[in-house]
């Protein structure tokens, strides 16, 4: 939400909530005020002095870590100034958890500079076989080498996925060998194929993402065939979706051809596939509010599967980002779902994380960029494409949602001279104000007082009051509740005193005289 805008107050003004941030979620934090100071990049090295690892003492390797991705955050595709120190940082770094972050960071720094000495550190740490650092460097030798196409890379990092054990590694790979063959088309054809045979599901997917960077923006025809022929016929569901999400990656360029593509597919009975479907809909159609594409996801925000609903929730805040009401009605319908998802106690965390997701991109930049994967000349923006790759694998591991700030692009007119100076000018629009008009900010609610409600009083009992105070009678105490039993009182008199009272009342009663009737 407030990417590149320098406003940290949000963090600020909740310290206490931030402080409770441990492990993963404190690295995150420290990382998200890279993408909040993304281009500032002449104060970074001060804004973020107090996260680096300093030489005097051990600190906290989460924050560090943190520090370290934050500075390739706001340098990243320009970073020549701040690229050798965080390569020295590398070097020196002993934590698995600060290489991890140093690694994030220097990739994004160093992207696509094709830098041997800093290729062979990521290498370096790549071959200690520590599942941390590792899924770090193979992601980082991709946007170092990205779009070279060397084959030499492309062997190294191939030959090691085959030996290593772990998983987070293989998944780093994956993503680093598609950012080799990006922008290569034709050319990556041979390296495609044999990863799309390989037994193992994790290279076959890295073969998915390799068509996805290599023909990105073509619209090829042949590599949409194989996508969707890969979607319904591959045995591994994670290369099922992977196949499905590429489809997004190639047709962002014409983003009415997507929904038409993807329809069928998100109606499969694979959740894998929905999910997928929703997540190529939100790449292909980003910022230009697709009637078309939100009616298909509609139906999916209320998926049983949960991971479904999240895909959708996301997608949906990609296409809507930058729509007002007088563009496209249906964003307020959306951003009362997303308020609805986030503050239902008993909604799944999952379909949460979507819709906070979903509220963020929605809101970016303080609501002044778009996703832009194109230039505005229509050349493919590759650092926006790099970014949105690396941002769908939050599905594996969240701190990677931060490369979507790669992808956001201020949506504004500067003006220039012939001196490159920036004039003084104003400029008349003959739109409507509603036409950019911000949404009304939401209010809290206000917990009303309860007042003390007089209780009703009927006109019987008020009659029967009166009477009793104008004949000085009180009414009747009530009795007190104590637990002393209860005792009957004694007579005011005797029964023997009754008895010579009724003896003399009979006495003195005269004797009536009966007539006989004849």
């Amino acid at each position: 939400m407030h990417c590149g805008t320098t406003s940290d107050l949000f963090l600020r003004d909740n310290l206490e909530w931030l402080a409770r941030a441990t492990n993963w979620a404190k690295f995150t934090a420290t990382a998200s005020l890279g993408v909040i100071h993304k281009g500032h990049e002449k104060e970074a090295l001060h804004l973020m002095s107090s996260y680096l690892p300093k030489e005097s003492g051990p600190g906290s390797g989460y924050t560090e870590g943190g520090g370290l991705y934050a500075l390739g955050l706001i340098h990243a595709n320009h970073g020549a100034a701040i690229t050798d120190y965080l390569l020295s940082q590398l070097r020196e770094a002993k934590n698995e958890i600060v290489r991890h972050g140093g690694c994030l960071g220097l990739g994004l720094a160093a992207m696509s500079t094709h830098r041997e000495d800093i290729y062979e550190q990521l290498k370096h740490l790549l071959y200690q076989d520590d599942a941390v650092a590792g899924e770090a460097a193979g992601i980082a030798m991709g946007l170092v080498m990205l779009g070279s196409n060397s084959q030499s890379t492309l062997n190294d990092m191939i030959a090691y996925a085959h030996e290593t054990q772990h998983e987070k590694i293989l998944r780093g790979l994956a993503v680093g060998i598609a950012l080799v063959l990006y922008g290569r088309l034709e050319e990556a054809d041979a390296q495609i194929d044999a990863l799309a045979k390989d037994k193992d599901a994790l290279l076959r997917r890295s073969a998915m993402h390799a068509i996805a960077m290599a023909y990105c923006g073509s619209g090829n025809n042949a590599a949409v065939r194989r996508l969707l022929h890969v979607a319904v016929s591959d045995v591994n569901d994670d290369v099922r979706r992977a196949a499905v999400e590429a489809l997004g990656f190639i047709l962002f360029r014409t983003p009415e051809q997507c929904p038409g593509v993807v329809s069928l597919l998100s109606e499969s009975y694979n959740p894998n596939v929905r999910y997928g479907s929703a997540m190529a809909l939100g790449i292909s159609c980003a910022g230009t509010g697709n009637k078309e594409a939100l009616s298909l996801l509609e139906p999916m925000t209320n998926d049983p599967v949960n991971y479904v609903r999240q895909g959708a929730l996301i997608a949906s805040a990609l296409i809507l980002i930058q729509q007002t009401e007088a563009t496209c009605p249906k964003v307020k319908d959306f951003r009362q779902l997303y308020h609805k998802v986030v503050s239902d106690k008993h909604d799944d965390v999952m379909a949460k994380l979507g819709a906070i997701l979903a509220q963020g991109i929605l809101d970016a930049g303080g609501r002044n960029v778009t996703v832009a994967l194109t230039s505005r000349t229509g050349h493919v923006n590759m650092a926006g494409v790099v970014g949105m790759l690396v941002f769908t694998q939050f599905w594996y591991w969240f701190p990677l949602a931060h490369f979507l700030s790669l992808s956001l692009s201020p949506t504004c007119l500067v003006a220039l001279t012939g001196e490159l100076k920036m004039p003084r000018l104003q400029i008349r629009s003959g739109a409507k104000p509603s036409m950019f008009a911000y949404p009304p900010p939401l209010e809290e609610k206000k917990e009303r007082e309860r007042e003390k409600v007089t209780t009703a009083v009927l006109s019987i009992t008020a009659k029967a009051r009166r009477r009793e105070a104008h004949s000085g009678k009180e009414s009747p105490v009530p009795a007190a509740t104590s637990d002393a039993m209860e005792v009957d009182e004694e007579p005011s008199t005797s029964t023997a005193a009754k008895k010579r009272r009724h003896q003399l009342l009979v006495q003195k009663r005269p004797k009536r005289k009966h007539r006989c009737s004849r």
